[in-house]
């Protein structure tokens, strides 16, 4: 009787001990892996997410950037981590979708290894040059673009990216050779537009606004369906001529495939607290971002509407990455 006894106890011990588990997550810190270098515009925003998220999980939150191969490395170091919600990716539609379609040899399948979270907000992405470029309009750049060809050059996050993707469609809208210069990330790539190494990029606005309001590079057109509120005075592609040359940019946070849905509930009412934080809004809307959350469904049927939306993009402008 003694031996049932202890045996029931033991029982209890145990189904105690795993529930008070199950419900510690958080228990150690968590860490947001940024596929591109520091200073970039998703190194900014998982930057102004990650303090509210700290302060609202109860663990420190550690930014990661593992830039390279436009965003590939990050992603997939992502992707192969156990799924119990300590290791998130902060992506782009550059890693999450156009690397889909463009890479043929991709060592991960966003809707395969991944649990889409939540978007965290969108951007529009604008063309920028430096002060010493003579163009003051985006025809005008096309001009010199063909009266020189491949001596204007444009930098970008990585090769395949969003923002390398415009510079193929401008030269296939426009018909001019343009060299395009691939970074490891959005920063260097500002740094050199900004000291003069390149004639300008596209670009999204959290990096690259306090450049242009400061008159460190001037802006040429918004690759955007829209103009900007921020930069109202800055024409659309479109309304230049160039309305093939267009694409909106969003960051989001994404989790390992099998995640379980309890953590993968917590992680996201975390997230869409800290993007309805008003510290947090302000920020990001002062980046030029727009906020936006989703559930993971929803965010899933965007994701495979992106993918093939991207794949039509990338075809017609012929861009394809062994």
């Amino acid at each position: 009787m003694n031996g049932l006894i202890r045996l029931v106890c033991a029982v209890v011990l145990f189904a105690c001990c795993a529930s008070a588990g199950a419900q510690a997550f958080p228990s150690k810190p968590l860490r947001i892996i940024v596929p591109f270098a520091a200073g970039g515009p998703t190194d900014i925003t998982a930057r102004i997410v990650g303090p509210r998220m700290t302060e609202l999980l109860g663990q420190p939150i550690v930014i990661d950037n593992r830039a390279g191969a436009t965003g590939i490395i990050g992603a997939e170091l992502v992707a192969k981590s156990p799924p119990d919600g300590y290791t998130i990716l902060f992506g782009t539609a550059s890693v999450v979708a156009i690397n889909m379609v463009t890479y043929s040899k991709l060592p991960y399948d966003t809707l395969r290894d991944f649990l889409p979270l939540s978007p965290i907000m969108t951007t529009s992405t604008i063309l920028v040059v430096h002060p010493s470029v003579p163009a003051k309009s985006l025809k005008e750049l096309v001009a010199i673009a063909r009266a020189r060809p491949g001596q204007v050059t444009l930098g970008s996050a990585g090769t395949g990216g969003t923002l390398h993707l415009p510079i193929e469609m401008l030269m296939k809208s426009a018909g001019v050779k343009i060299t395009h210069v691939p970074y490891k990330g959005a920063a260097p790539a500002v740094t050199d537009v900004v000291g003069g190494q390149l004639t300008g990029m596209f670009v999204d606005l959290p990096v690259i606004s306090p450049y242009v309001k400061a008159g460190r590079v001037r802006a040429l057109a918004m690759a955007s369906p829209k103009r900007s509120v921020y930069f109202p005075d800055v024409p659309t592609t479109k309304e230049a001529g160039y309305a093939n040359v267009e694409l909106q940019n969003y960051y989001a946070l994404f989790l390992p495939a099998r995640t379980p849905p309890d953590v993968v509930g917590k992680l996201h009412d975390a997230v869409v607290k800290t993007v309805n934080t008003p510290a947090v809004r302000e920020k990001l809307v002062g980046t030029g971002a727009d906020p936006l959350t989703m559930t993971p469904d929803e965010f899933t049927r965007f994701l495979r509407a992106d993918i093939e939306m991207w794949g039509r993009v990338v075809k017609a402008a012929g861009v394809k990455v062994d």
